[in-house]
């Protein structure tokens, strides 16, 4: 789980450090991003009055594929816990066509933060949700123990379920109420709800199975024609609890994965989801993010011919979203005001100014990422804490191999895929995932047989992995 740190404590330079944990360079992104996000701090602390009339920077980023655009974004929001979604910008089509329109990013949005807000609150009530999980657990498990097994009996017939109807019936009118426990039967009854809850707790019984009834929403479908978006088709069914049927089926779990299930139940029942909902829908728009990639395969160059409902249509679609307006969702109207967007391409063929200019004002903030190079790769390779190195190390001790990479076999790695990026298409540091899989196949094919074994990989193996491939230009082109 990432480290949350509070936005008030967080200064530029050190949103910086946090970002340098996990991206390498692009220090004029992450100083654009820095300030974006401290300054979100400081309308907060502003009067109501003025609050209200500072907007965010948004912010267009301009870099070829594979040179942490997407990543920065998407850490900023994880070391925040903001609300963040990536959308592509050609997956729009214009309002009036078949296709989803701009609308659906701010519903997604409200979506992600509603289940992030409701994970929260669930967390806090946890510990009482367990207690109540253990008690439920208890009692279904000593329900079935002395309920009286039957055996498999077929499907009885019509006749035979209408005549059992009328003895059930008969019954119920002559029905005696049951007898009371004595008080050595409530203490027997004590005793084994002590028990087992003791054999519960200390996990013995963590890998039996048990049959318990799962409640399941079933979402109803509501044919609705409107600008909403077919999306929108679907009710919040915990708002709306006589439209939002509950269902129940019968599974057989482990007893620690019912007991999980049970906490899940008792945790949802013991939060508000009203109150889950307000705080989602305020956390969209006082702290949302919304990356929107690709942006640049929506600038028009002003050759096309005809109708094109993907670009132009879509830009004008955009500018009163990321203006500032308010989209209708499932949860309630949200204000896109204050969401901080992230616009980013590659702008290979097209230009920002290619932007229709209404797009390009709202998007005052520019910055250029830099192509990444050998010594780029280097340093991706071993610097950050998710390196790929890292992670295959910690994949192969899973084996029981014990893996290690030399400085000579790390500089090598990092030379060829800066060499196939410059011969081939430049697609930056995902050049380094088909790399490292391609120099792993062999010992990730063959890792069992190395277990308890030391493997180093120097450059000496790199080369004889990947020479023959780097030096055909065809074999590289359609394998790295």
């Amino acid at each position: 789980m990432e480290t949350f740190i509070p936005i008030e404590s967080l200064t530029p330079r050190q949103i910086v450090a946090e970002l340098d944990k996990y991206i390498v360079g692009q220090a004029k992104a992450k100083r654009a991003v820095a300030i974006a996000l401290r300054n979100r701090y400081r309308r907060q602390q502003l009067p109501p009055e003025l609050r209200d009339e500072i907007l965010p920077k948004n912010i267009l980023m301009i870099g070829p594929t594979g040179v942490g655009k997407t990543e920065i974004a998407r850490r900023l929001a994880m070391l925040v816990r903001a609300p963040f979604v990536k959308v592509e910008a050609t997956k729009f089509t214009e309002v009036g066509y078949v296709g989803r329109d701009v609308d659906s990013m701010v519903r997604d949005l409200t979506n992600i933060a509603v289940r992030m807000v409701e994970q929260e609150k669930m967390e806090e009530v946890r510990p009482k949700a367990e207690r109540r999980a253990y008690e439920k657990l208890v009692t279904q498990i000593l329900n079935n123990t002395e309920r009286p097994r039957r055996a498999r009996r077929r499907e009885p017939s019509p006749f035979e379920v209408f005549f059992q109807m009328l003895n059930q019936l008969e019954e119920e009118e002559e029905e005696t109420p049951p007898e009371p426990e004595s008080p050595g039967e409530k203490l027997d009854r004590r005793a084994r709800r002590r028990q087992v809850m003791e054999q519960l707790r200390s996990g013995a019984r963590d890998q039996e199975t048990i049959e318990i009834e799962v409640e399941e929403n079933l979402t109803p479908f509501v044919q609705v024609f409107s600008p909403q978006g077919i999306e929108e088709m679907g009710l919040d069914t915990d708002l709306f609890p006589p439209f939002g049927p509950r269902s129940r089926s019968k599974r057989v779990v482990t007893i620690a994965e019912a007991r999980e299930i049970f906490t899940q139940q008792e945790a949802r029942k013991m939060i508000d989801r009203s109150a889950v909902i307000r705080e989602a829908i305020q956390r969209v728009e006082q702290t949302g993010i919304i990356f929107l990639d690709e942006i640049d395969k929506i600038a028009g160059s002003g050759r096309a011919v005809g109708p094109d409902v993907s670009r132009e249509g879509v830009q004008r679609d955009l500018l009163p979203i990321i203006e500032g307006s308010t989209v209708a969702t499932k949860y309630g109207p949200v204000r896109t005001d204050h969401i901080l967007f992230i616009a980013a391409g590659a702008f290979h063929t097209a230009k920002p100014s290619d932007l229709i200019p209404e797009l390009q004002g709202r998007l005052p903030i520019r910055v250029e990422l830099e192509p990444l190079g050998a010594e780029d790769f280097r340093r991706i390779l071993t610097e950050p804490k998710n390196a790929l190195t890292k992670q295959y190390q910690q994949l192969m001790a899973t084996e029981g191999v014990q893996l290690e990479f030399t400085d000579d076999a790390i500089d090598e790695i990092a030379r060829i895929a800066g060499e196939v990026n410059a011969r081939t298409e430049n697609i930056g540091a995902r050049r380094l995932h088909t790399v490292m899989e391609r120099l792993m196949e062999d010992l990730s094919f063959d890792a069992p047989d190395y277990a308890g074994k030391r493997v180093v990989i120097d450059r000496a193996y790199v080369q004889e992995k990947l020479a023959d491939v780097v030096k055909d230009v065809d074999l590289s082109r359609y394998i790295l």
